[in-house]
C-alpha cells in the first residue's frame, strides 16, 4: 500500500457506542481531505498542526449533531495564530458525504520558532457555532482558550457549555508532504440530549459477541473508558494499516463496542462569484473604486479553497444595478 492511496476507511467518521455504559463516540480518519486542506497553503508547520487538529475536531463534533446545514469551529487568539476557522457541512442527502473546509490566519513575524502550534495562539477563545439554515436562530457557544491543545479546549467547551463529559485523542502526521490524520471522541451521554444523535443510522452491529452488562456506576465506566483510550498509539489513530473497527476492538473489546454506518467526508467549499458579488452589494461606487486594482478589476480570494475571482467594478456594489453615481 503506497502512502496516500485511497483505502476503505479513509475520509470517514465511524459512530460507535459502548454497550456496557452510556458512552458513545466517533472514530475519524481524514486523509485526502486533510491533505487537500493543507496542500493548497504554505503554512508554517506549527500552523499546519493547528489546522489539522481543528479539522479533525470539526469532523468528530459535526457528525454528533443533528445537523441540517453547518457547524463551524473558530479559534481566535492574540498571539501569532490569530484565527483558525473550520466548517462542517451536513450531507445533502442520506448516504452523501459531509464536507469540510478549514483555513488559518496568522502573523508570520510573530511566530515563535520551534514553539508548538497551541503556544502560538496566546489568550483568546474557542467557539462552536451551529447554523441550521434559513428560518432558524444560530447557536453559539464560547469558552476561553484552556489547557495545552485544541482538544483540551474542546473538552472544556463540552464540560462548561453542554455539561457533557467528553474526551478526544487526536494525531496527524505527514510524510513526503502527504498528510494523514485521525482521532477518537468519547462522550458520556445523558439519557436524552436534543442536539446529539444516537450512535448512527440503522441498528448497528456488535464488533464481538458479548452479553451486554448493566451500565453500573457511571463515573467508573467513564474512568475505565478513558484509561483504555490512553493506551492508543499515534499510528493507530492515523490508521494507514489499522481499520477503524479494528482499533475499536483493540481498545474497547471488553466494553462491547457497537458500530454504526460510517459517514464519508470530503473537502468542500461553498464560495462562488455570486456570493462574492452579494457581499459587495452593500458598497457604493466610491467604495468599489477604492477596491479596484491598477489593472481596472476587483479581485477576491477564498481563504478556504484558494479560488480567485476577477470582476468588473462597474458591475459591483448597490449602485451597479440602479445606475447611480458616487456623489451621494
Amino acid at each position: 500500500m503506497t502512502l496516500g492511496a485511497q483505502i476503505a476507511w479513509d475520509d470517514t467518521v465511524l459512530p460507535f457506542q459502548l454497550d456496557r455504559s452510556d458512552i458513545r463516540g466517533r472514530v475519524a480518519r481524514l486523509d485526502q481531505v486533510l491533505d487537500r486542506i493543507l496542500s493548497q497553503h504554505s503554512y508554517p508547520r506549527a500552523i499546519e498542526d493547528l489546522v489539522a487538529e481543528a479539522a479533525m475536531l470539526t469532523a468528530l463534533i459535526g457528525q454528533t449533531i443533528k445537523l441540517r446545514w453547518k457547524l463551524s469551529l473558530q479559534v481566535r487568539g492574540d498571539g501569532a495564530a490569530r484565527l483558525i476557522a473550520t466548517d462542517y457541512f451536513a450531507p445533502a442527502s442520506e448516504g452523501a458525504p459531509a464536507r469540510i473546509r478549514a483555513y488559518a490566519g496568522y502573523d508570520a513575524e510573530r511566530l515563535v520558532e520551534d514553539a508548538p502550534g497551541f503556544d502560538q495562539i496566546g489568550q483568546g477563545y474557542f467557539a462552536i457555532l451551529i447554523d441550521q439554515g434559513q428560518g432558524t436562530t444560530p447557536y453559539q457557544g464560547i469558552t476561553p482558550i484552556a489547557g495545552h491543545s485544541l482538544a483540551d479546549c474542546a473538552e472544556a467547551y463540552f464540560a462548561q457549555s453542554e455539561q457533557l463529559p467528553t474526551r478526544f485523542s487526536l494525531h496527524s502526521s505527514t510524510e513526503a508532504r502527504v498528510w494523514r490524520g485521525g482521532g477518537v471522541m468519547l462522550q458520556h451521554m445523558p439519557k436524552a440530549s436534543p442536539l446529539m444523535q444516537g450512535g448512527g443510522t440503522g441498528e448497528g452491529g456488535l464488533l464481538r459477541p458479548a452479553d451486554v452488562m448493566g451500565s453500573g456506576d457511571e463515573a467508573e465506566n467513564w474512568t475505565r473508558a478513558n484509561l483504555l483510550l490512553d493506551t492508543v498509539e499515534a499510528e493507530e489513530l492515523t490508521g494507514p494499516k489499522v481499520h477503524s473497527t479494528d482499533l475499536l476492538v483493540r481498545l474497547f473489546h471488553e466494553e462491547a463496542p457497537r458500530v454504526f454506518d460510517p459517514q464519508p467526508v470530503e473537502f468542500g467549499c461553498t464560495c462562488s462569484e455570486a456570493k462574492v458579488r452579494q457581499s459587495l452589494s452593500i458598497y457604493s461606487a466610491r467604495d468599489i473604486a477604492s477596491m479596484t486594482t491598477p489593472e481596472g478589476t476587483v479581485t477576491a480570494d477564498c481563504q478556504f479553497c484558494g479560488a480567485h475571482y476577477v470582476m468588473d467594478p462597474a458591475s459591483l456594489g448597490f449602485e451597479a444595478e440602479t445606475g447611480g453615481d458616487d456623489d451621494s
